[in-house]
C-alpha cells in the first residue's frame, strides 16, 4: 500500500515496524501520536483481541484509535497430519469426544487467531483439546506433520505450501464461503459448526481525534488503491480478500470482532498479565 499511497498523497509514506507485546507497542505509539493524519497504524485482528486478552493496556482501542478503512481479510484453515485418521471435521470432533483431553492443538502463540480459532471450535463443538503454544508457525507445522500435535489452525498463506505439497490435510476453512484456492474444502459452517467464522485481517487506524476530512481523504485514496488490479492480484496471492469500505463500516467490523473474541477469551480463560 505504501508506495501507491505516497503517490496519491504527494507525501512519502514510511513504514516503521514496531514489534513487541503482541502488537501493543505499535498500537500504543499511534494511539498517543498527534491526531494530524501523519501517524497511522496498520492494525490487525490483535486490535480486537488484545483489549480482552491483556489485563492492562496502555491504550484503549475503542477510545484511542479512529478506524479509517479495512484492507483485507484472510481465513484460517484447519490442518491435521496426512496420516491422521480423521478425514473430516465431524470425524475429528467424534474422536475428541471419545477421548477427552487426549488430543492437542498447536498455535502460533497465546492470543493469536490461531489459538482463539481453536478455542472457538472447542466451545462450539463441546470438546476438550489441549493447547500447545509455539513460537511461530514453522515449528508448529513441523510437529503437526509429525503428529506430535493433533490439529492446528493457520492463516491460509502460511498453510498453503504444506497443503500443495501434500504434507497436511485440510478439514475446514473459517471463511463464510469456500475459496477458489481450495474449492473442495468445506467451510467450518458447512462442516457442522454453524456460524463459525474467523479471520486474520488488516486495516488502517489513525489516532482518535484526527480531523474528519483527513480520515475521509485517507479512506478515499486507500479505497482507490484497493481497486487497482495489481494490488488486488498481490493481495489475492497472499490469500487475502481485499475489503475497503467506509470508516463507519470498519468501525462496526472492529466492534463485532471485539465482542466475538471477548466471548472466546472469557470461555477459554486465556489472559496475559
Amino acid at each position: 500500500m505504501a508506495p501507491k499511497l505516497s503517490d496519491a498523497l504527494g507525501q512519502q509514506v514510511v513504514i516503521e515496524n514496531r514489534a513487541g507485546a503482541g502488537g501493543n507497542i505499535a498500537a500504543e505509539a499511534v494511539a498517543k501520536a498527534p491526531a494530524d493524519g501523519y501517524t497511522l497504524l496498520m492494525g490487525s485482528e490483535i486490535v480486537s483481541i488484545n483489549i480482552s486478552l491483556y489485563s492492562k493496556l496502555g491504550y484503549d482501542p475503542v477510545k484511542d484509535l479512529e478506524p479509517v478503512v479495512l484492507i483485507g481479510t484472510v481465513p484460517n484453515i484447519l490442518l491435521v497430519s496426512p496420516s491422521y485418521p480423521a478425514n473430516s471435521l465431524k470425524e475429528f470432533i467424534a474422536q475428541a469426544k471419545a477421548e477427552p483431553g487426549k488430543l492437542s492443538y498447536a498455535s502460533t502463540g497465546h492470543g493469536t487467531s490461531s489459538q482463539l480459532s481453536s478455542e472457538l471450535m472447542k466451545s462450539m463443538a463441546g470438546i476438550d483439546v489441549l493447547h500447545v503454544p509455539y513460537k511461530g508457525g514453522a515449528p508448529a507445522i513441523a510437529d503437526l506433520i509429525g503428529r506430535q500435535v493433533s490439529m492446528m489452525f493457520v492463516n491460509m498463506p502460511t498453510g498453503m505450501p504444506q497443503v500443495k505439497g501434500g504434507r497436511v490435510k485440510v478439514l475446514g476453512i473459517t471463511s463464510k464461503q469456500r475459496v477458489p484456492q481450495l474449492p473442495d474444502v468445506p467451510t467450518m459452517d458447512e462442516a457442522g459448526l454453524k456460524g463459525f467464522e474467523t479471520y486474520a485481517w488488516s486495516g488502517v487506524y489513525a489516532p482518535m481525534g484526527t480531523p474528519r476530512e483527513i480520515v475521509l481523504r485517507l479512506n478515499t485514496e486507500i479505497n482507490k488503491i484497493l481497486k487497482m488490479p495489481s494490488v488486488r492480484e498481490q493481495l489475492a496471492g497472499q490469500g487475502a480478500d481485499p475489503a475497503g469500505g467506509s470508516p463507519e463500516e470498519f468501525k462496526r467490523f472492529t466492534g463485532t470482532e471485539i465482542v466475538k473474541w471477548a466471548n472466546v477469551i472469557k470461555i477459554s480463560g486465556a489472559k496475559i498479565e
